[in-house]
C-alpha cells in the first residue's frame, strides 16, 4: 500500500493491485473541493494512470460525504483569472483524459461539484444514504463543471431543468431510477462493492478497456455517424491487437485468457 502527497492528507491513495483507491479526506469540510484537494486529485490520477499494476481507479469520500462540491469560502476570495487558470476545470480535464476505468463509490452527501465529480466517472455505486443534488442555484450561481450538461442528457431536459432550477436533493433510489447511478447498496458495502466490480473489470485486457471507454464516451460528444466510425476504428485496433488475438484463442480453447496488458 502506498500514498500520494504524504505532506497533505486531504487526498489519500491506496493501491490494491489491480485497483487504485483515491479517498477525498477532508471530513471537517464534508470533503469540499478546495484547490489543494483539486491539485492532489490530479496528482493521484497521474500516479494511477502511470502505474502499470493498476487497471481500475476508485474515487470515494469519508463517512459523511463523498463531496459537497467546491469550497465556497475559498472561491469567494478568488478573482476571475485565478478561477480560470487555477480552478477546478483542470481536474475535470484530467478525468476526461484518464484512460483507465474510474468508479465512484458514493457515500453521504454528493452535491454540486461533488455530484459533477461522480458523474465524470465511468460508473457510480451509491450507498443507501447517499444524497445527490446541484444546489448552486440557492446561492445565485449555477453548476459549472458539467451539471447542466450531464444531468439533462441522462434524465431528459424537463427533469434536468427541475433539478438545476430548484437545487433540490435527490435520494440514492431516485438517482438510481433516473439512471444517474448504476447501483444502490447498503452503506457498509459501498466501497467493497466498488472494489468487487473493479476487480471484475480488471480481469479484462487494459487495451480493450481503454478502447471501449473511449468509444462509449464518444457517444456523448459526437453525432451517431461519427460515433459509429469511432467505434469501428477502436474495434479494429482491439481485434488485431495481441490481447484481442489472445482473447479469441482463449475463448475457442475454453481457457482463461493471458492478457499482455
Amino acid at each position: 500500500m502506498s500514498q500520494v502527497g504524504a505532506m497533505s492528507s486531504v487526498v489519500d491513495v491506496s493501491k490494491e493491485p489491480p485497483l487504485g483507491i483515491i479517498t477525498i479526506n477532508r471530513p471537517s469540510a464534508l470533503n469540499a473541493l478546495s484547490l489543494e484537494v483539486v491539485n492532489k486529485l490530479i496528482e493521484a490520477l497521474d500516479d494511477l494512470e502511470n502505474d502499470s499494476n493498476i487497471k481500475v481507479a476508485i474515487i470515494t469520500g469519508t463517512e459523511r460525504a463523498f463531496s459537497v462540491g467546491a469550497d465556497i469560502k475559498e472561491m469567494v476570495n478568488l478573482d476571475v483569472a485565478e478561477v480560470y487558470l487555477r480552478g477546478h476545470r483542470r481536474l475535470w480535464e484530467r478525468i476526461r483524459r484518464f484512460k483507465k476505468p474510474i468508479i465512484a463509490a458514493v457515500n453521504g452527501y454528493c452535491l454540486g461539484g461533488g455530484f459533477e465529480l461522480a458523474m465524470a466517472c465511468d460508473i457510480i455505486i451509491a450507498s443507501e444514504d447517499a444524497v445527490f443534488g446541484q444546489p448552486e442555484i440557492n446561492v445565485a450561481i449555477i453548476p459549472g463543471e458539467g451539471g447542466t450538461q450531464r444531468i439533462p442528457r441522462t434524465v431528459g431536459r424537463l427533469l434536468g431543468m427541475e433539478y438545476v432550477l430548484t437545487g433540490r436533493f435527490i435520494s440514492a433510489y431516485e438517482a438510481y431510477r433516473r439512471g444517474l447511478v448504476n447501483k444502490v447498496v447498503p452503506r457498509e458495502l459501498t466501497l467493497e462493492y466498488a472494489k468487487r466490480l473493479g476487480r471484475d473489470i480488471a480481469k479484462k485486457s487494459l487495451l480493450a478497456l481503454t478502447l471501449a471507454k473511449d468509444a462509449v464516451n464518444s457517444a456523448w460528444e459526437t453525432p451517431l455517424s461519427v460515433g459509429l466510425d469511432y467505434e469501428r476504428r477502436n474495434f479494429i485496433i482491439a481485434l488485431f491487437s495481441e490481447d484481442g488475438r489472445e482473447g479469441i484463442r482463449a475463448f475457442i480453447e475454453k481457457r482463461e485468457p493471458r492478457y499482455k496488458l
